[in-house]
């Protein structure tokens, strides 16, 4: 049965692991919400037209669904250790589909920003749930790779998104994009609901969310794992943030050229990513941490020494350079995403909400910090070093935090032996 609780029996797991179509329900599940969030923004300017409003206003269509993305992880994924991942994963995605329905029938912007702040609160159900998911399937040290593989094959919706938003509006006018969301979001909620099975591991008495929170926050791996995390997608957030005020204000370039380098830096991270899914089954999850640690930090520098020297003026030193420090940044987050939920597997739903949320939550502090260093500023050199100085903040909580392998993987083994207990009794 579907909405069978419990860990699936083992060949009915490895079953899972290796379908394709488990991977394209992961791939729909973690991307819906993002590309839901590009689509419309090609729009934004027409919203503010067709309703009276300053377009700072429509911007809120974006701002507040960002904030529903970073609350729905932090809810989402507890609900989905205490009552199913599969359950859970279906109430959200329902509520996108209301959601969407809403903001298609929405009368004046206020009624669209609350109907797209409930769409992301549900649709980012899928983010989260997707990494616990595979953390149900899938051993540690293959984590990582899946992780990388779901990210590779979503980056190619998003890069799409914006021009599909983009190409509705104008052909059919801005609720179209709306509608195609919805419907889109419909037809996966019905994709999930026939195709995904539950995959939650029993819980091992005493569990529960506090419980989870507890045994989680104490422990050194998952802190250290969880902040090399998030401070690795600080970088994006960061770059993403100053990066339009440094090409279009201090080097003189348009934004369409902007939109391009920028571009360039998405693609290294989808090669990144791919790089990982290949390298993955002949070395350890630490390894290719610190592989993606050391060229980070490489390359972080060498954008500072470009900085110092003045070269970097030009969009091909900035962005070149920049390319290497993306395409190691997809090995550290999606290795140390891999580590922070493995160390409690049946908590691995809160592990992922917390990490997702702060990642949102700080990301949107520190891409305001970005634009202030790059528009205030007559030179790269304060983004450059503020850059540098989070990379190397990322490696030290793999120097200082994260135990070494064979303690971590004696934490791992008694977590894995009360689970089992757990599921004997």
């Amino acid at each position: 049965m579907h909405g069978m609780m419990g860990k699936p029996p083992m060949a009915a797991t490895e079953k899972l692991a290796t379908s394709k179509v488990m991977l394209l329900m992961l791939v729909v599940m973690t991307g819906v919400a993002p590309i839901s969030l590009y689509m419309l923004v090609p729009a934004l300017p027409v919203l503010a037209t067709t309703f009276g409003r300053d377009i700072s206003v429509a911007q809120m269509t974006v701002s507040l669904y960002m904030v529903g993305i970073a609350l729905s992880q932090l809810i989402m994924g507890p609900l989905s250790d205490r009552f199913g991942r599969r359950p859970v994963l279906l109430g959200g995605l329902g509520l996108m589909v209301v959601s969407g329905i809403a903001s298609v029938f929405a009368e004046n912007l206020p009624q669209l920003i609350a109907a797209r702040f409930f769409q992301a609160l549900g649709g980012a159900s899928g983010m989260v749930i997707s990494r616990a998911i595979i953390r149900d399937l899938y051993p540690r040290e293959r984590v990582g790779a899946m992780i990388s593989l779901v990210v590779a094959a979503l980056m190619v919706g998003q890069m799409v998104s914006p021009l599909t938003g983009g190409l509705l509006e104008t052909a059919f006018g801005w609720r179209a994009v709306l509608y195609f969301i919805t419907g889109a979001s419909l037809v996966i909620t019905i994709f999930i609901a026939l195709a995904l099975p539950e995959t939650k591991r029993d819980r091992v008495e005493g569990g529960g969310f506090r419980g989870d929170v507890g045994k989680l926050f104490t422990n050194r791996a998952f802190i250290g794992y969880l902040l090399c995390q998030v401070l690795a997608s600080q970088i994006i957030f960061a770059f993403a943030g100053g990066g339009p005020y440094i090409v279009v204000t201090q080097m003189g370039r348009n934004s369409a050229e902007y939109g391009a380098w920028f571009a360039c830096t998405g693609f290294a991270y989808l090669v990144g990513n791919l790089l990982c899914v290949r390298f993955a089954p002949r070395h350890s999850l630490e390894k290719l941490i610190w592989f993606g640690l050391a060229l980070q930090v490489g390359g972080s520098l060498l954008n500072l020494i470009w900085s110092f020297m003045g070269v970097n003026q030009a969009p091909a030193w900035l962005f070149g350079t920049q390319m290497i420090v993306m395409v190691a940044n997809a090995f550290v987050m999606a290795n140390s995403a891999a580590g922070a939920i493995s160390i409690r597997p049946e908590a691995a739903g809160t592990a992922s909400g917390a990490m997702g949320f702060l990642q949102q939550g700080i990301g949107a502090l520190v891409s305001q910090f970005g634009a202030y260093l790059g528009g205030h500023y007559a030179s790269t050199l304060p983004l450059m070093s503020a850059i540098f100085a989070i990379s190397v903040a990322c490696a030290c909580t793999m120097i200082f935090i994260v135990p070494r392998r064979d303690v971590v993987v004696s934490e791992e083994l008694i977590a894995q032996a009360e689970e089992d207990e757990g599921g004997m009794m």
